[in-house]
């Protein structure tokens, strides 16, 4: 179809979307998602819930994911620039534990597949910033959970510039490590 490009990140499942673009002296235009165009490429999951958050720079959420109900998700910045990352928690995978991470900013349109079973987390920035997200399940209260941000086992390289202050809420903050989420799965 030649609406996407599609890219793959060294982790099964996870994806880079680079939309087609088309831009004149009005400004641009381009399709956030199209079913058919996203299946072709191996996204075929239906979505059922957006979800929209902002935050100013320094802002970090995550990383979370559904435990009992969990989700795909198809995320992008639609203002600002964000750091997006996803761990793997699928038990038994060969990259379990390992994290990828990409820059999405309203500049590259790029666009962050990642699939269930999955933590998922985003440092924003810019010094404000918008983000997306489509979801294959519904969000089920009490049934989130979450990994330490900056978990030695996992080691994610979060941009953060010197000077720079997370903000986090509480929660985010005393999150165990992924060694306490791999004696959980294994009861």
């Amino acid at each position: 179809m030649g609406k996407i490009k599609v890219e793959t990140c060294g982790i099964e499942g996870l994806k880079i979307i680079t939309p087609q673009v088309h831009g004149d002296s009005r400004g641009y235009f381009y399709e956030s998602y199209h079913y058919e165009a996203y299946k072709e490429a191996g996204i075929g999951e239906v979505f059922v819930q957006d979800n929209q958050s902002s935050g100013s720079r320094g802002v970090l959420r995550g990383l979370h994911f559904q435990k009992e109900y969990p989700q795909d998700k198809l995320v992008r910045a639609i203002r600002g620039e964000v750091f997006d990352v996803a761990v793997d928690l699928r038990k038994g995978s060969p990259t379990f534990g390992k994290w990828y991470g990409v820059i999405l900013s309203e500049e590259n349109k790029k666009q962050f597949f990642v699939p269930k079973n999955f933590a998922h987390g985003y440092l924003v920035l810019s010094d404000y910033a918008e983000f997306c997200y489509k979801c294959t399940d519904f969000y089920h209260p009490g049934d989130e959970g979450g990994i330490a941000y900056d978990d030695p086992a996992i080691g994610i390289e979060w941009p953060i510039p010197e000077g720079m202050e997370l903000v986090m809420i509480e929660r985010d903050r005393n999150w165990g490590g992924l060694g306490e989420f791999e004696r959980q799965i294994t009861r």
